[in-house]
């Protein structure tokens, strides 16, 4: 296509394109959609087909321009961008110059681009990667907790203590005034959960089944309900029941209940053994990849296009907002959700796709079907179907796509790992698996 084509650098990775197609391009184009039209226009005095193109000018020229106008926009774009070797990040904004009589086309884009990248150095980034031996205490321990987690209550005839339960009925005051939400019956409690306003709690320490009190608390200053911050309040409180932890014994029926055939507590565990092995691996790879994720982006500090980052915290914004929908968000809570609220995360996301990109793309790292199977089937494992999940991966393309994104980013930490400084760092069992104990990549 016959046009002139200018790009003027505006500002970081911005662009300003400046298109200009020859009034010869326009007036054809115009001409094969008046001869087009011609076959079948009607027009009072003509017969369809013998309408003279000086009458289809005057009729319908006007039409005819603006469309050839559009499409000359849409169809030189992308010729133009190929042409001065640009990739847009984004869509373009297109403004259009008036269109004038016996004038081409002529229009600015204004867009950003990609950036160019040359991936930072990894040598002299330290990766600690962690290990842990699991003992006898650690499993002890894991056992204690799946106690606890059934954990029953049984009804007691004793004056209440810290960590009880109990079930109770209140109505609230305030300044004499009885409030929304101030009143409640037949609530259960746990004494030192935290549940309740600071003071609620211990004030009913101590006390029996049947008996009545009045607590007395302030509500916190920054208390969600603004009308009632630093408000004195005061509480009847009446004590239902009163009822201790129950937590059950490790016995033949516990064991069981949990798929072990013989119900002995060396078999349970051997299996709780084998469930921690599984699960220290993923976290410690976890948190190995992510010390690497964390590495790239703080190694390689370049700039992005802020359409990039616009888009990925909206899609931040939306699937926050989905999730907590299904946990009852309300539209008010949903209308106080701000995209800013995400946009470290988005930049941080953007960038780490660009870097791993341009990676990839250099070290020529590949997928393979038998590789995308592999990782499929290994999230399969997990399941109680594992083959109707490997059915459901493979009956959708976009799925298997994100298998092959997974697949690639193991490839990428590989290949840091083997150019980075890694040291081993010894932990406890309970040292890693506890939430937060992700460690930062020094670089």
């Amino acid at each position: 296509m016959n046009m002139q084509v200018s790009v003027e650098v505006t500002n970081g990775l911005e662009r300003r394109m400046t298109v200009e197609l020859p009034v010869e391009n326009l007036e054809s184009a115009v001409k094969s959609k008046l001869q087009a039209l011609s076959r079948n226009a009607r027009v009072k005095g003509f017969r369809p087909g013998k309408v003279p193109f000086k009458v289809l000018e005057n009729k319908y020229g006007g039409e005819a321009r603006a469309e050839a106008f559009n499409e000359a926009i849409q169809s030189s774009l992308f010729e133009a961008l190929n042409q001065e070797n640009l990739r847009p990040a984004g869509q373009p904004n297109i403004e259009p110059k008036p269109l004038e009589q016996g004038k081409g086309v002529c229009y600015v884009a204004t867009f950003e681009v990609y950036p160019d990248i040359e991936p930072a150095s990894v040598d002299n980034v330290t990766i600690e990667k962690l290990s842990a031996e699991i003992n006898d205490d650690d499993i002890s321990g894991v056992i204690e907790t799946i106690r606890r987690q059934r954990l029953g209550w049984k009804p007691v005839d004793r004056a209440s203590q810290d960590s009880d339960q109990v079930t109770i009925d209140f109505t609230g005051t305030i300044d004499g005034e009885a409030f929304d939400g101030g009143s409640a019956q037949a609530v259960p409690l746990v004494l030192g959960s935290g549940n309740m306003i600071d003071g609620f709690e211990e004030q009913l320490v101590g006390k029996n089944a049947g008996d009545e009190t009045t607590v007395k608390v302030t509500f916190p200053e920054d208390y969600h309900r603004e009308a009632f911050a630093g408000k004195d309040a005061e509480f009847v409180v009446r004590i239902n029941s009163v009822a201790e932890e129950d937590i059950p014994e490790v016995d033949e029926a516990f064991i069981r209940s949990f798929g072990v055939a013989d119900g002995t507590e060396a078999s349970f565990r051997k299996d709780i053994t084998a469930n921690m092995q599984k699960e220290l691996a993923q976290t410690i790879n976890r948190k190995l990849k992510n010390q690497v994720m964390d590495a790239l982006v703080e190694v390689n500090d370049i700039e992005v296009p802020r359409a990039l980052v616009e888009n990925e915290s909206e899609a931040l914004l939306q699937n926050m907002q989905a999730n907590l929908e299904s946990q009852g968000l309300t539209e008010l809570q949903k209308a106080q959700m701000d995209v800013s609220m995400f946009e470290d995360e988005a930049r941080k996301r953007v960038t780490l796709g660009l870097v791993m990109g341009e990676i990839i793309k250099r070290q020529e790292l590949t997928v393979d079907s038998e590789q995308v199977k592999s990782r499929v089937e290994q999230l399969a494992s997990t399941y109680e179907q594992p083959a109707e999940v490997v059915k459901w991966y493979y009956s959708d393309p976009n799925r298997l796509s994100e298998i092959e994104s997974l697949v690639l980013e193991d490839k990428v930490v590989a290949w840091l790992l083997e150019n980075a400084k890694v040291t081993d760092k010894p932990q406890s069992f309970n040292e890693i698996m506890q939430p937060g104990g992700q460690l930062p990549a020094k670089g």
